[in-house]
């Protein structure tokens, strides 16, 4: 008994090794383009780790009669992993996050007011912040809120429900009621919050290369995502359900 159980756990362990050599290029491909979206004090190497835990679960899960290749499968579980490592580590501060919603009530309270997109000067007024401070927490918020938006597009999406064998009629149409309610939310942005997204999310440029498609610094690029960031924050009433568990501790 002890040999065949000896001799199993090598079969596993050879089987696990070949699916880390020929997929770990994989891993470290989405580490580097979810780092470069994430603070310097995120380490590439706790990315990759995560990512290959997750490489090693789809691995055991993975249903080739569910029709998705094995690589769009392991993508989506590494990139979940990675971003459940990210969330353990809990690296954005909790007053970025009390401030970010404060500065989303703001925005929401002024919108509603005016009947128009809430401009920074008046937002900063409006808390009571100076304008270079109130700047600083929209590129806090953009660091944090990256994040944040991804990660809700995930739990409305593929990574917690393939974990579960596929989701439910409930997940799906609160999938598409998500979904329809961020589309037409970035639609009411302003223009230029729409480009750094489009840009940010679909062509997958980073802050860097938006900064030099548009001139203007990394650190503008940085203030405008935040802005729509926070902006969305106040329009989407599914991000103060997902906030309501953080607390207000510096």
């Amino acid at each position: 008994m002890n040999t065949a159980a000896a001799q199993y756990r090598a079969v596993q362990r050879t089987a696990a090794n070949d699916v880390i050599a020929q997929h770990a290029d994989l891993v470290r491909r989405i580490a580097h383009h979810l780092a470069a979206r994430l603070p310097a004090s995120v380490e590439i190497d706790d990315l990759i780790q995560a990512g290959m835990i997750g490489l090693l679960e789809a691995s055991r899960s993975y249903d080739a009669e569910q029709g998705a290749s094995f690589e769009t499968y392991a993508s989506i579980r590494i990139r979940g992993s990675m971003i459940d490592e990210i969330r353990r580590g809990d690296w954005v501060p909790r007053s970025v996050h009390r401030r970010a919603r404060q500065a989303a009530a703001t925005v929401r309270e002024i919108e509603q007011r005016t009947g128009r997109a809430a401009i920074a000067t008046e937002v900063a007024s409006a808390m009571e912040m100076p304008l270079p401070e109130y700047l600083r927490l929209m590129e806090d918020a953009a660091r944090g809120q990256v994040l944040s938006l991804e990660s809700h597009i995930d739990d409305h999406g593929e990574p917690n429900t393939t974990r579960t064998g596929g989701p439910s009629p409930q997940q799906h149409l609160e999938r598409s009621e998500f979904r329809q309610q961020l589309v037409k939310a970035i639609g009411q942005l302003p223009e230029r919050e729409q480009l750094v997204l489009s840009m940010y999310y679909e062509q997958e440029l980073n802050l860097k290369e938006i900064g030099a498609v548009l001139g203007v610094s990394e650190s503008r690029v940085c203030q405008i995502h935040g802005q729509a960031m926070v902006r969305l924050r106040g329009r989407l009433q599914v991000f103060e359900k997902a906030d309501a568990g953080l607390g207000d501790d510096e």
